[in-house]
């Protein structure tokens, strides 16, 4: 049985492979103007790693925002479902997901098969996403794997950013930097805006452990050891964090798959 996992979002899209229970192949390519396109382009990244027909998948489920125009998906389904089952195939004992992705971000409480019990998302702006850290990132002209790093340089307290609108971030990123304020410690505001702001977000849901951090926003360091020292809790982040919602399409892929046959 060979299923696959489509997820397609904002700012990246990823495409995994499974046989039978197994992650066999994974892609992972920056979401273009088309989102058909581009998850077509996810598909023929992974395959030619397997050397595998697009013919010979079993059953393709889809997920993210671009979920629906898909066209080679046999179903689709919510991110909130697949990066719950996505996690749980990495961490069975997982009970809380942190999805912090490009456009949105959700907490997520599930059960111990996986299931999704409740959840809470914010969406109404793109603080606190990495759409807002690739904002950020172009406008300080720093590389954005360097902002985690370069904020833990700075070792004193992080000044107070606005974590609750974009275009008030850059505003007064914008006057810090024309102050003269150095570098790492705007970053280190930033980071820590982020982190206080989604700490609100699970407080609001509750945190039940273990608990697992996946998307996009998950490797910044900087983001993600300032949200453990505020929770007290470390997290868990598997290998490559993003992929763990389309793990999860593909799981339900093989289940819809043993269904139909």
């Amino acid at each position: 049985m060979i299923t696959c996992g489509i997820d397609v979002g904002s700012l990246t899209a990823e495409a995994v492979i499974f046989r039978d229970q197994d992650l066999w192949a994974y892609s992972l390519i920056p979401t273009g103007r088309s989102s058909a396109q581009t998850a077509t382009e996810a598909l023929g990244e992974v395959l030619k790693k397997i050397n595998v027909r697009a013919e010979e998948i079993d059953f393709t489920v889809a997920t993210g925002y671009g979920r629906v125009v898909v066209p080679f998906a046999d179903r689709h389904m919510s991110e909130i479902s697949c990066h719950a089952r996505g996690a749980h195939h990495f961490f069975p004992g997982v009970r809380t997901v942190l999805d912090m992705g490009g456009q949105d971000c959700k907490v997520i409480r599930c059960d111990g098969n996986g299931k999704v019990t409740h959840f809470l998302m914010n969406d109404k702006c793109a603080a606190g996403t990495g759409r807002s850290l690739e904002v950020m990132a172009n406008l300080l002209q720093v590389r954005l794997e360097d902002i985690g790093p370069l904020s833990l340089a700075w070792t004193g307290e992080p000044l107070k950013i606005s974590n609750t609108c974009v275009v008030f971030a850059k505003t007064e990123v914008l006057s810090l930097r024309r102050r003269g304020v150095p570098l790492n410690q705007i970053l280190a505001g930033l980071c820590d805006g982020i982190a206080e702001q989604v700490k609100g977000l699970i407080r609001r849901l509750g945190l039940e452990e273990e608990w697992v951090i996946s998307g996009g926003v998950s490797k910044n360091i900087g983001v993600v050891k300032r949200l453990e020292e505020k929770l007290g809790v470390k997290a868990q982040i598997c290998f490559e964090p993003q992929i763990v919602g389309a793990v999860g399409a593909a799981l339900f892929a093989a289940a819809s798959w043993k269904k139909k046959i």
